[in-house]
């Protein structure tokens, strides 16, 4: 089902999408990195930042593409939406976490595919899943229109 989702429920979906990203990384990034909660979390606080900025434009150029191509949400497409919005993100994740973190931009690189491993799998359940209320929610309002 395509209905051109507005401005607002794009910010709802990247606001929620990196709550809940930050309520899980923040936590296993401190444990992990062995730096304190404050300093895990405002770097997972920038890195959110970026990528909800990132998610609002990625994925209202993917719906133009989607539209132009008629392509339907099967699991295959929603993977190449995960892989394709992880990939823009590396561009600016990488050098803020060397700098971050004081790691070299190797080590930042690897940090970041760790991070990738995470988000990947988190990126497609949770749009297959958004994408099931949102469905449900848009015929529930058809039925009582």
């Amino acid at each position: 089902m395509h209905t051109k989702k507005s401005f607002a429920e794009r910010g709802f979906h990247a606001l929620t999408f990196e709550l809940l990203a930050v309520a899980i990384s923040a936590p296993a990034l401190s444990w992990l990195m062995g730096v304190s909660m404050a300093h895990a979390g405002l770097l997972t606080l920038m890195i959110s930042l970026i990528a909800m900025v990132w998610n609002v434009v990625f994925n209202a150029l993917f719906d133009r593409i989607e539209r132009r191509m008629n392509l339907v949400r099967t699991f295959g497409v929603r993977v190449i939406h995960a892989i394709s919005f992880e990939l823009g993100l590396i561009v600016t994740v990488v050098p803020l976490a060397a700098w971050w973190l004081n790691l070299s931009l190797l080590d930042a690189f690897v940090l970041d595919i760790g991070l990738l491993l995470f988000f990947l799998p988190y990126t497609l359940l949770f749009n297959i899943g958004y994408d099931k209320v949102r469905e449900a929610l848009i015929k529930r309002r058809l039925a009582t229109s």
